[in-house]
């Protein structure tokens, strides 16, 4: 069996130019990256990686190691941005390896006709990422309900705590209304939406509630008009605020070669 093995970024169009730009590019483990072309107009974004890293029962423990993890993904999503800096590029799922590039090849050919789709779809396109927060800490409460004497401490604590559920409720509502704007600028500019789980415990890093985590395909000449779109549906809303990244290629809206019959992974 050999020592290497072929690790693959995305799916692109075939381009001389784009070859010879990436044999200045390093990739995962540093490796060189080159096109798998199957000769018909399409190419696979690749290289070589070692084999007692990326064999299948190898990788499933390395994929726990979060620092070997981390560096494999700053590798592939640069790749994956230095290719869509220049031209389509359909992304392919983290550690995608195969035994070799004839068997990459093999998927590529398989697929043709769903990366010939995929890759007309996004042409033109970036992805932009929109998530909201809500914080009622944020918002100026209410000044508490004037001391009742009749009221019995227990509810005088209740009546406190209605208040401040009110207040909570009041900033939600906002950020409910600025989710409605975020959706209404996706509809006039984006040509799809992509909708992510929100982002909790540990992930969620940025202060807040986060109610909305969503992607957006956004056509590269709209991205200015949509991005000032999306910030105006938050302005004026206090306890809501308005996270825009990217532009990034388009990840979440592509697939992996698992829809062709290949697979993801350590392939066979």
């Amino acid at each position: 069996m050999s020592d290497l093995m072929t690790y693959v970024y995305g799916v692109t169009r075939a381009d001389e130019a784009l070859a010879e730009r990436l044999t200045a590019l390093e990739g995962v483990v540093g490796a060189p990256v080159h096109l798998i072309s199957d000769g018909n107009g399409l190419a696979l974004v690749a290289s070589s990686v070692p084999a007692e890293e990326f064999r299948e029962e190898v990788l499933r423990r390395r994929l726990e190691d979060l620092d070997w993890l981390s560096a494999v993904a700053r590798a592939h999503h640069g790749v994956v941005e230095a290719v869509a800096a220049y031209t389509t590029v359909l992304p392919l799922r983290l550690a995608t390896v195969y035994l070799d590039d004839a068997r990459a090849r093999e998927v590529l050919d398989a697929g043709r006709e769903l990366f010939t789709d995929r890759l007309a779809r996004l042409a033109g396109h970036v992805e932009w990422g929109v998530k909201l927060y809500v914080d009622p800490s944020a918002t100026p409460e209410p000044p508490p309900a004037p001391v009742d004497a009749e009221l019995t401490p227990g509810r005088s604590y209740l009546r406190g705590r209605r208040q401040q559920q009110r207040h909570r409720d009041t900033a939600h509502q906002a950020a409910q209304r600025a989710a409605e704007g975020v959706e209404a600028a996706g509809r006039a500019y984006a040509s799809e939406r992509a909708r992510h789980r929100v982002q909790q415990g540990t992930l969620a890093e940025a202060a807040g509630e986060n109610v909305v985590n969503d992607a957006y395909l956004v056509p590269v000449e709209q991205g200015e008009s949509f991005c000032a779109e999306v910030r105006r549906a938050a302005d004026g809303m206090a306890g809501v605020r308005v996270e825009i990244t990217g532009p990034w290629a388009p990840y979440s809206f592509a697939t992996g070669p698992e829809e062709t019959g290949g697979a993801a992974g350590a392939g066979p």
